[in-house]
């Protein structure tokens, strides 16, 4: 059934009453409060607590845990010193009939990441055989090791084979927080209080320094989709549960986009991404009729951010102590850096000609959200999101980037005289929406780019239309909407203990159990003050609206149903914000909607894998269990459209990418079902991968 078939709902016509059966009526979904109460809703979602969490560190007067070490300034690093690097591109090493193979390392090392005349810094870095030259350029093949990782160019309905191999050393850079789930190689015992400082921390959870990568966006078997608790240590001395294979097979069976990978370790995935453990993956079209018309070679460059803090001895600056450090020694809410780094590099500066580029960006910060826009106030064009082109270019003056988000854009430098001078600046609130304001002399400025002295070349012209989104449409008789609320567990301190959905830890029982071949409505609820980018693996789903709630009385109603304890000790008892309740009592049943339908901004009408779920609203999304090429009627509930049988394996997760977040509940599994008996009797075609979306 469709949310606009769903316009009657069935609501409760009795006060709440747990355990009770309650008689129902039904009226018209969008009852919806009156004008007094949604302006008295919108007053309480933005009355925030003045809690620790919903501020930015200082730096400077947190521990670094090195003795005569201290934190270093920003404000002493010299901007726009460091030139941007390009990722070199992966090469493989060898070739069959599956296609290509590739070898990639985990390795720490030591990379210049400040400016030339400050320290070298410890990350943990991706390598192998990789090509530095452009295409057409005579190969510059060399290994290689760095953070970013060199970049994938891989091509639609090509498999490719990656063999990771696990070579760090020693113990973690970071303090690993046992006390949270993690990865717990040693399968030691969480300690209890008081807790040790950091460092040293506690060595069973130190070392060894397990790692497992995750395609993001890909559309990719399960037992190489970067399961969580498929880790695996130096050698593949110790496994977790969910291990096969430290080789994935990546088919590449979906629309030309920009993906990326980095690390997904239980519990760790703050700590390892953080470390240097990311980087890009673009997956190109040998028939794309929009790619001909894109900068291309030097012109297209992934642009990989993310925030870091730094200490006087070159060193990445990490939480020492957590929020809660009597319940979690070491964990924080999030991560916010005092400076940004593109490609590696702290603030650089890009030289670029008077011609168009394509940039190709990559939120990869942990907990920081983006609002990108130019210091001249210059315009640019979005082409592509997360998992495909756009339906049409987009023309922007800003944009704003949730962690794990990725957008396509083309700037055009011809028309500025040379000499010109623009920063890419970012004006998002940390944490994003009501979190402090950035530093416009640090966390305000990205990058630089600096006009040269070459003949202008004019772009060239789009058409209207890139490609075709089709219409989802969900599939009856499966309990359609899938209800979700994002809730926090908080201290007496009245700080995260840690975050949730549905109040639920990542280990409690599994409740997502999709058909393939399905279609599923998913309304996410969030109670929460942050927004959360919410990505769900294995598919590329489309984002339907968001509404404003009346939190309050929502959270009031929902701890009615399952008790205000988090974390849950039962299954949750879901609860829809579309139903007309009365609660609490009046004798008039009305729904938690405050607001109206917010459609999706033009910019995020593609095809997604990561959405934003703002603090108060409810955001309703569309997930077809199938890959994008697949026509509607080709779809047969519990047939499996995908290359690969997307029921075999660990299954999958959805989760926060706040990494912070996600490493500490707010993530929960997902479990492909089969085909019934019954379906699986029924005759069909085979889906037509024609390109039909171009």
């Amino acid at each position: 059934m469709t949310r606009r078939a769903r316009k009657i709902t069935w609501v409760v016509n009795a006060a709440i009453v747990v355990g009770l059966s309650l008689p129902l009526m039904k009226i018209a979904r969008g009852s919806a409060a009156t004008d007094g109460t949604r302006a008295a809703a919108k007053t309480a979602q933005v009355t925030h607590h003045d809690r620790r969490h919903m501020h930015m560190r200082n730096w400077a007067l947190e521990p670094t845990g090195k003795p005569g070490v201290s934190p270093l300034d920003p404000n002493r690093i010299p901007k726009y010193v460091n030139e941007l690097t390009k990722p070199p591109v992966f090469v493989p090493d060898g070739f069959s009939g599956r296609g290509p193979h590739y070898t990639v390392t985990y390795k720490a090392i030591q990379q210049q990441l400040l400016p030339r005349g400050f320290p070298t810094t410890e990350v943990y870095a991706y390598g192998g055989l990789t090509n530095s030259a452009e295409l057409g350029q005579r190969p510059q093949i060399a290994t290689t090791f760095s953070t970013p990782g060199p970049t994938f160019e891989a091509v639609r309905d090509q498999h490719i084979r990656v063999h990771f191999v696990n070579q760090i050393d020693g113990g973690h850079i970071f303090p690993v927080d046992p006390t949270i789930m993690f990865a717990n190689p040693n399968n030691q015992p969480a300690p209890q209080p008081p807790f040790k400082p950091f460092p040293p921390g506690y060595a069973f959870a130190q070392n060894p320094v397990p790692v497992v990568t995750h395609l993001h966006g890909g559309v990719t078997p399960s037992d190489s989709d970067g399961f969580v608790d498929a880790w695996f240590t130096k050698g593949e001395a110790k496994k977790g549960p969910a291990f096969t294979s430290s080789t994935f097979e990546y088919f590449n069976a979906q629309l030309p986009t920009t993906l990326w990978y980095h690390d997904h370790t239980l519990g760790m995935t703050r700590l390892t991404v953080a470390a240097g453990l990311a980087g890009a993956y673009l997956l190109r079209d040998r028939n794309d009729r929009i790619a001909p018309l894109l900068p291309s070679g030097p012109f297209e460059i992934p642009l990989l951010i993310q925030d870091r803090a730094f200490n006087d001895d070159g060193s990445i600056h990490f939480t020492q102590e957590g929020d809660n450090p009597d319940v979690h020694p070491y964990w924080d809410p999030e991560y916010f850096g005092d400076t940004i780094m593109v490609n590696g590099k702290v603030w650089p500066r890009l030289r670029v000609a008077r011609r168009q580029y394509r940039f190709r960006i990559i939120n990869a910060s942990n907990a920081r959200f983006y609002n990108l826009k130019f210091s001249n106030g210059m315009s640019f064009t979005q082409i592509g999101g997360d998992g495909s082109y756009l339906p049409a270019p987009v023309t922007l003056t800003e944009a704003l980037m949730a962690p794990a988000e990725r957008i396509d854009i083309l700037v055009d430098f011809s028309k500025q005289q040379p000499g010109t001078n623009i920063i890419l600046q970012n004006t998002a609130n940390q944490p994003f929406p009501s979190g402090d304001p950035v530093d416009p002399a640090t966390t305000g400025q990205v990058m630089r780019f600096d006009v040269q002295a070459t003949p202008a070349v004019p772009p060239r012209t789009l058409p209207a239309k890139l490609i075709d989104i089709p219409t989802l449409v969900e599939t009856e008789g499966i309990g359609n909407p899938k209800l979700f609320t994002l809730n926090e567990h908080e201290s007496d301190a009245d700080e995260p203990l840690e975050v949730l959905i549905d109040g639920q830890r990542f280990h409690s029982p599994i409740t997502e159990l999709p058909r393939v071949g399905t279609t599923e409505a998913w309304y996410f609820q969030n109670l929460t003050e942050d927004a959360h980018p919410v990505h769900i693996h294995l598919v590329e789903f489309q984002l339907e609206d968001r509404q404003e709630i009346d939190v309050d009385r929502f959270k009031a109603y929902w701890e009615s149903l399952n008790g205000s304890t988090l974390p849950l000790n039962h299954p949750t008892i879901r609860a829809n914000v579309e139903d007309a309740i009365d609660f609490p009592p009046t004798g008039t049943a009305r729904d938690f909607l405050t607001g109206p339908s917010e459609p999706p901004s033009p910019a995020e009408s593609g095809w997604k894998d990561t959405f934003v779920a703002p603090p108060g609203k409810v955001t309703r999304v569309r997930i077809r269990f199938a890959p994008q090429y697949t026509k509607e009627s080709d779809l047969v509930p519990g047939f499996n459209p995908f290359p690969f049988d997307a029921t075999a394996g660990p299954g999958y997760v959805w989760h926060c990418h706040i990494l912070d977040h996600e490493d500490n509940d707010m993530m929960r599994p997902m479990k492909m079902l089969a085909p019934t008996p019954a379906m699986a009797s029924v005759e069909r075609q085979p889906v037509d991968k024609a390109h039909a979306h171009r």
